[in-house]
């Protein structure tokens, strides 16, 4: 197990959240994984504050074995953990239904597919919908628009059903709120 350098709190609330640098990481390991949550939210139009990066990785251990040398180059421990875990170990991470993760870069949570509530049948099935951005170099997935709503209203919370509100507004909706705010 990676010796983890001692954290304080501190090291959890000063980390101004980069989600660029976390994205350009994973992309220069080759992993393969795809973009779900708030900055998935703002990719597809809707602009809202959030202070993580949730990624799906592809769960196959050669991809997992990338994305735990990966998060060791970005200084990942738990979240709010209070005993040390070997966060770059590929069993760990394919076993896990969420890995909430704090990086020098900010917070990244990473979802277990299989376990994510909402979420298609497969890895393939999502890849397969995810709209390809760059960055950077590299090409970011972000979760098809179907399958993020269909995500964020399996879960239900009230950030993912204003989410869902936001992301299905009609044109006339949206001219009619911008009308009344000014």
């Amino acid at each position: 197990m990676p010796a983890e350098r001692p954290r304080s709190v501190a090291d959890h609330t000063d980390t101004v959240f980069d989600p660029r640098e976390i994205l350009r990481v994973l992309g220069s390991h080759e992993i393969e994984f795809v973009v779900v949550g708030g900055v998935a939210v703002q990719t597809h139009g809707y602009l809202r504050s959030t202070q993580d990066l949730d990624v799906i990785p592809r769960p196959n251990l050669v991809n997992l074995s990338r994305l735990g040398e990966a998060l060791a180059e970005l200084g990942a421990r738990m979240w709010r953990g209070r005993r040390a875990v070997d966060v770059t170990d590929p069993q760990l991470l394919k076993r896990a239904s969420l890995v909430p993760l704090m990086t020098d870069h900010g917070r990244i949570d990473l979802l277990n597919l299989e376990l994510t509530a909402g979420a298609p049948g497969s890895y393939e099935e999502l890849r397969e919908a995810a709209v390809e951005v760059a960055l950077d170099g590299y090409t970011v997935a972000i979760a098809g628009l179907d399958d993020l709503i269909r995500m964020k209203r399996a879960v239900g919370r009230e950030q993912d059903l204003a989410d869902i509100g936001a992301l299905t507004r009609s044109d006339e909706e949206l001219e009619r709120e911008a009308a009344e705010s000014t």
